[in-house]
Parts: C-alpha cells; sequence; structure tokens
C-alpha cells in the first residue's frame, strides 16, 4: 500500500440528520454534532485497522480524550451529512485527526471537529502503544493526508477571559 492509493480524505461518512437529533432552536443539537462525528471516527478507526476484529483479538481499543468542535453553519431536520476525517499526527499511543462536516447537498461546511484519541490496552485499562501493524498503516494514512496540509481551523483554542 503507497500513500498515493489511499484517501485523501478519508471520505466514508454519510447520514441524515433525524428529527430526534432537532434542538428548541429548529437546528441540529449541539450533542449530536458529536454522534456523527463519532460514528465517522468509527469508519475512520475502522480504516486504519483500528476495527472490531482488532479491539476482539488484540484487546486494544481507543478512548477520545479531547475533542473541540467548532460550529460554522446550521443544519436541520434531513439534512444529509458527509464528514472527511483527515489525520493530522500520530505517535504510538495517540492519533490526533479532523473531521470536517459539509451538507452532503449543498456543499457548504457545517462544522469541525478536531480530536485526541489514546490507544488502550483493555486488559489493564492503561494507554498502550499501537502494535507494529497499526503505526505502519497510520504512516501511510499520514504520508497520504500531509498531501492536504494542515487544517486551517485545528489547534484553535476559546478565547481566554478577558473577551
Amino acid at each position: 500500500m503507497t500513500s498515493a492509493t489511499l484517501e485523501t480524505p478519508l471520505d466514508r461518512y454519510r447520514g441524515v440528520v433525524l428529527p430526534e437529533w432537532i434542538d428548541y432552536n429548529g437546528h441540529l443539537n449541539l450533542a449530536f454534532y458529536m454522534v456523527a462525528f463519532d460514528h465517522a471516527t468509527d469508519l475512520f478507526f475502522d480504516y486504519v485497522g483500528l476495527d472490531r476484529a482488532y479491539r476482539l483479538e488484540q484487546a486494544g481499543s481507543t478512548f477520545a480524550a479531547e475533542a473541540h468542535l467548532l460550529y460554522q453553519r446550521e443544519v436541520g431536520e434531513h439534512d444529509s451529512l458527509r464528514i472527511t476525517t483527515q489525520l493530522i499526527a500520530f505517535d504510538e499511543k495517540r492519533l490526533r485527526f479532523f473531521h470536517r462536516m459539509c451538507h452532503a447537498r449543498d456543499g457548504y461546511q457545517a462544522a469541525t471537529s478536531e480530536n485526541l484519541s489514546l490507544h488502550v490496552d483493555m486488559k489493564r485499562r492503561k494507554v498502550a502503544p499501537m502494535p507494529d501493524e497499526i503505526l505502519r498503516r497510520l504512516a501511510a494514512v499520514k504520508a497520504a493526508h500531509d498531501r492536504l496540509g494542515p487544517p486551517e481551523e485545528a489547534g484553535r483554542a476559546i478565547v481566554r477571559p478577558p473577551f
């Protein structure tokens, strides 16, 4: 496998805003942005080999450590969503990745999510190194995703008071 043959960015998630995801303002509730991003995260982890079979056979998994959501434009009930994923960085125990949520029909970017996940040995429930095979796959994905350049929104922080 070469970085030239990998999806850049990973473009697997498609979904629809369900009626129960709508809040009292008539748009997607903030909690359900995270639900959609979490589904995209699962697809990304499957893609790099951190899938169900890995979890069962190797007793390894990932835990979310940090996430930063940036809401940019509303989406409403029954809107179609598309989420892409870019691997920004990784080491033997951590993955930093970035999601873009777009309105699938109209194409506008609705939100982004920057995430840090930790690899965990589930027998000990402690952060642990990933197997070499996963690290090689991540290196190939990272090389492909580096061609995209860093996401403009990555690394943002909430402004500290005073505003």
